[in-house]
């Protein structure tokens, strides 16, 4: 039998935000199956309850921890407090992002302003705070969704992609200052995936017939298909992987 122990994430806890949905959802669901006790983090206790109930008929351990990760003291008290009360997070996967559409010369303010708190203040506010304490112990893991848009443009969406370029250095950083302590702080950047967030997209013709000419793998991404990079990442087979950005995309970064 292969020794698959590497990857084994037994008596681990992972706290995924952004999770009650879509590519949160999936990486939870696939920590859990390699054996973490998964955290749940949205703004709607009700919603994250929803997600809960399959994943634990499923034999999942979940908890639940409410708080909008766009809030720098409710990420500090709500980590401080399951640290203090539930035990030790050893696992912080920064999920949670939004995006919005339109020309860059009419892009709104407000829209602008609330991309840079949701997507790029996020990370660094539950990161920090679970950093904290993972600086304490030696250990910890931190994984940052970036995106294919770390890397490339596309028309109207112009202030996304200056997000998520920013989530790529700000794990650059991340692993900068805090490998020295013990932990791992990496990114996965997904391609196209068939997720809530993309929906117009995908029920786009024209837009999906382009993707999939575009894309070397010819398809829209399941978002099962990130699970594995989320649990190398999360595991000890990554002990000496540090602000790397894994691009899983089918293909599109790397092809004209």
């Amino acid at each position: 039998m292969p020794d698959l122990s590497l990857f084994d994430l037994s008596g681990r806890t992972a706290l995924v935000t952004g999770s009650s949905q879509g590519i949160g959802y999936a990486l939870a669901s696939g920590l859990a199956n390699a054996g973490a006790r998964i955290v749940l983090n949205g703004r709607s206790q009700s919603k994250l309850q929803d997600a809960a109930e399959p994943l634990r008929k499923q034999g999942a351990d979940v908890r639940l921890l409410a708080f909008d990760v766009t809030d720098y003291e409710a990420c500090r008290k709500a980590v401080d407090s399951f640290e203090a009360d539930e035990g030790q997070i050893d696992i912080c996967v920064n999920n949670a992002g939004m995006q919005h559409r339109a020309p860059l010369e009419d892009f709104p303010e407000d829209a602008f302003q609330t991309l840079l708190q949701t997507n790029i203040s996020s990370v660094f506010n539950v990161g920090q705070a679970a950093a904290r304490h993972m600086i304490k112990r030696g250990a910890g893991k931190i994984i940052n969704i970036a995106s294919v848009q770390s890397a490339l443009a596309r028309p109207s969406i112009a202030p996304y992609t200056m997000t998520k370029g920013a989530v790529a250095n700000l794990t650059k950083g991340m692993a900068t200052d805090w490998a020295r302590y013990g932990l791992q702080c990496n990114a996965i950047a997904p391609g196209y995936f068939d997720t809530p967030l993309n929906a117009a997209l995908v029920a786009d013709p024209e837009f999906s017939a382009w993707l999939e000419k575009r894309t070397p793998a010819g398809r829209w991404g399941k978002v099962e298909e990130l699970v594995g990079a989320c649990v190398f990442l999360s595991s000890p087979a990554s002990s000496f992987v540090n602000g790397h950005t894994l691009f899983v995309d089918g293909g599109i970064t790397v092809s004209l």
